[in-house]
Order: C-alpha cells, then structure tokens, then sequence
C-alpha cells in the first residue's frame, strides 16, 4: 500500500517536473519579430553608408540581443552586436553601414535578433532576416542657376539650383537655421532664405544643403556678396499713464505678476519669446512648395511709418531704463481703424490672439515666405480663408503691447524676420526675386 502510495507520489511528481520543464522551456518557440526602416519609412533598395536604418525587434519573452553584418560574394562582414540589459518586450537599434565600408553595388544585409526565452536550454529562439540592398556611394551634385546679387544684413536672397538626382531634404543653412527649398519642376528648386538681423557680415556662411534618396549628403559654401547694415537705436518712453491705461491687457497676458509694471517686463522680455516662437513654428509648418504672391507686398494706405525694421529699442520709464529688444516689422499708422489689406495673395493660417501681438493675422505665400499683421481691433478673416494683395482682413488698432492705433506689419522667411522694406519695393521684388524665380518654372 505504501509503496503504491509512493509510486504515485512519484509520478505526480514527474508529471509536475515535466509539465513545469514544457512551460519553461517548450512555451516560447518563436523567435522575435523585426522590421526595418529607414527616416520612419520602409527600408528603400539603394541606401548610402550615412544612412540610418532602424531595427525593430519584439518578443513576449523579451529581446536579448540583436546583431548585424552584411554579405558581399562570398565573404561575410560582422559590424554590430548589441545586448539589451532588462531583455525588453520591445527595442529599437539603430546604426549606420559607414563602417562596412562597402563599394558600390549589390549586397546582402543579415539582421538576427535573439529572445530571452529559455528555450534551447536558455540559448533563446533567434530570428534571422535578410535583405537585398545596393549600396550608393555617390553624393548628390548641385548646379546653382541664379545668384542673389547682395545679401543685406536683415535682409532676403533667393537661388535657383538643379540635381543630379531625387532629393529628399535640401536647402540653404545658416548657422542651425534650415531654409527649405522647394522642388518647382523635375530636380529644379528655389530656396528663399535670410540674412538674420541678429549676425554680421563676417558671421554669415550660409551654406546649401542636399541628400538623396540613400542617404548621401552634399554641403557646399554659398559665395554670397554679404552686406553689412548697422540698425538705428530708438528709446521707447513707457509711463505710469500707458501701464494704467493697459492693466486689463497686461493681465490678461501675465496674469501670474502683481503689478503693471511686472507684468510689462515679462511680457515685453518672456512673453514676446514665446510669442515669436509661435509665430516661427506657424511659418515654418505652413509653408507650401509653389509660389502665391506676385510683385511687391501692399501696405496700409495713406499710411505714416511709426517704427521700422531691426530699430535696437531701450525702454524707459521716469528716465530709468527698463528694458531692451529688436523691433521686427514696420509699424504703420493712419486713421483710427483703418482697414488693414492684405499684402499680396496668400492663405490664411493664423487669425487669433497672441499676447504681445494681440490680435494676429499670419498669411501663408509659399516657398517659406510670410506676412503679418498685429495689434488689430478685429478679424474680416479666419484661418484657411484664401485672400488676394488688397483684400481687407482686420482693422488697425491698439491689442497686445501697441501704444498707440497702428499696425504691425512684418515679413517672414523661413520662420525668420527679414526687412520689410525690400518686399515693399518693386524693383527689388522684380530684381531679386522674379526674375530669378522664372528660371525654376
């Protein structure tokens, strides 16, 4: 009886040990999952040495490892081998082949990734993938058609250039600044970009910019003739009477100060950065590749300039000073009111209140080029509305930060203030920017 008894324990027992083992070791049988890509998009046939690929490797039990090498003919190169501490359900690897250093042509890309599992004795599952590429070793090449004859500090420039190939990000840098071009007709693209107000001419090396569909890139130096401009100063006179008169306007900017004058100098200092940041993220993300405008830009009829471009402004109060900042439009003044048209045919892609600014109308041109208008009573548009050189679209007035009824009326390149005033003159429009845009069409 006793010995029965065991026989049975022990046999439970096994069962138990054998059942256990096939969960440990027999639950997981697949190895991980993996997927490529390249710039977020699925992984291309040709791709060049600089070109990031991204493995994406995932697994119930976890990922252990991931390893990466190529084969070319019958020699097999390994690059990369990376352990994943944790073993994570899911990782991404990413990495270049610059150090396969590999000719033109045909070759073979070997991915395995390895699981955590205890499978195999707790060697894990691995899944292994291979992919046919052909690496491309050759840089784009660029053939700048048209020159900008002077670049004024604060000012615009426009160039027309060919390629030799597709090209999947180009354009013109300046320092970290990217000024996008746009492709206008087959590998022909015209870029409009700047000459910041904020550097001189011995710090502007604008340089252009191009890669290819694989990855490759071509940086070359622009030879531009770079003019050198020195910008006015201008004292502003902030008094007890203006922070009264704006207390409910000041609270409703910086409502987290007590005090008017508090409340001004973070929203002529902090404020208005965030406030610039807004209106350089909307240009930037609504630019659009064809061109909207034609000729020079309309300003506000019968109109007297108030404030100009790149004015250096040191504010005081009872003949204390307050405060610095650059003024960054061109401020026009007439009737109370007055209606405000637009400056040339654009889009509508901001219509709203934006603190300093008041209320604010961005206009959309396309290739990176905007107009605004600030400190308006009110809006005759909305966002999306498209609108023609002349069409009403506010009334003057004084929101925002204004002193007194005018508008503010500023140009944008690239999400980067320029000088107003070259927009506003035809031969300039026609010399610098039609003329040579005609060679993209």
């Amino acid at each position: 009886m006793l010995k029965t008894k065991l026989s049975t324990l022990v046999t439970l027992v096994t069962l138990a040990v054998l059942v256990l083992f096939g969960y440990l070791f027999l639950r997981d049988l697949q190895g991980p999952s993996l997927s490529f890509s390249a710039d977020g998009k699925e992984l291309g046939q040709k791709i060049g040495p600089r070109k990031e690929i991204t493995v994406i490797a995932a697994d119930t039990s976890g990922v252990r490892s991931v390893e990466v090498s190529v084969r070319r003919g019958d020699k097999t190169l390994e690059l990369y081998e990376k352990q994943f501490e944790g073993s994570p359900r899911s990782v991404e690897y990413a990495f270049t082949l610059e150090d396969a250093k590999l000719p033109e042509g045909g070759f073979t890309l070997i991915v395995t990734a390895h699981d955590a599992s205890l499978a195999g004795f707790n060697k894990g599952n691995s899944t292994t993938r291979e992919i046919q590429l052909a690496m491309d070793n050759k840089q784009p090449r660029i053939v700048v058609e048209t020159y900008p004859p002077a670049v004024h500090r604060g000012g615009s420039a426009l160039i027309v250039y060919t390629a030799s190939e597709a090209l999947t990000k180009t354009g013109v840098y300046v320092d970290s600044v990217f000024f996008p071009a746009f492709e206008q007709k087959d590998n022909t693209y015209a870029c409009l970009f700047a000459f910041p107000e904020s550097i001189s001419a011995a710090e502007y090396f604008p340089q252009i910019y191009a890669q290819d569909t694989a990855g490759n890139i071509t940086e070359s130096r622009l030879i531009v003739n770079a003019v050198n401009k020195n910008y006015p100063g201008d004292k502003v006179k902030i008094t007890d009477t203006f922070l009264s008169k704006k207390a409910e306007e000041l609270k409703k900017i910086v409502p987290y100060k007590e005090t008017s004058l508090e409340q001004y100098l973070e929203a002529n200092g902090v404020i208005r950065k965030q406030n610039d940041l807004l209106i350089r993220d909307i240009c930037i993300k609504s630019a659009t590749a064809k061109p909207k405008w034609e000729g020079d830009f309309k300003i506000l009829p019968r109109s007297a300039v108030k404030a100009q471009f790149g004015d250096r402004r040191t504010y005081y109060l009872n003949d204390k000073e307050i405060d610095k900042q650059v003024h960054l439009g061109y401020d026009f003044a007439s009737v109370a009111r007055a209606e405000v048209p637009a400056g040339n045919d654009g889009t509508v892609v901001f219509a709203d209140y934006n603190g300093i600014y008041g209320n604010l109308v961005i206009l959309e041109h396309g290739l990176g080029l905007n107009s605004i208008y600030s400190h308006l009573t009110d809006f005759r548009v909305k966002a999306g509305d498209t609108v023609k050189k002349g069409q009403i679209i506010g009334t003057t007035g004084t929101t925002g930060l204004a002193v007194g009824d005018h508008v503010h009326f500023g140009v944008y390149v690239g999400g980067v203030a320029v000088q107003p005033k070259e927009w506003i003159d035809p031969k300039w429009v026609r010399n610098n920017i039609s003329v040579r845009l005609s060679k993209a069409r």
